[in-house]
């Protein structure tokens, strides 16, 4: 069976993911972690990352085999954020 053009769009949508961003938000989520506080620019890429993936939430549901990079990737926005929070009340 040949992959359709949102096959290939969503894998490699996926893959940059992978392989890209969710490093990024890995780094992020140490630097809360330590107490840090997010830059500007970190914020905004931490909001379009999130943007995106909801983008992406219809097309992971026909694939599952991502969905262990999209939970992954929703789950530390989240742990990010709840963090964030925190380390704005020291």
């Amino acid at each position: 069976m040949n992959p359709t053009n949102e096959d290939k769009v969503c894998t490699l949508s996926l893959e940059r993911f992978d392989k890209q961003r969710l490093h990024i938000i890995r780094n992020l989520k140490d630097k809360v972690d330590k107490g840090e506080l997010l830059s500007d620019l970190e914020l905004v890429f931490l909001e379009q990352v999130f943007k995106d993936a909801h983008e992406l939430l219809p097309k992971v549901k026909n694939h599952p085999e991502y969905t262990r990079i999209f939970s992954q990737a929703i789950s530390l926005y989240h742990e990010i954020n709840d963090q964030m929070i925190e380390n704005t009340k020291i």
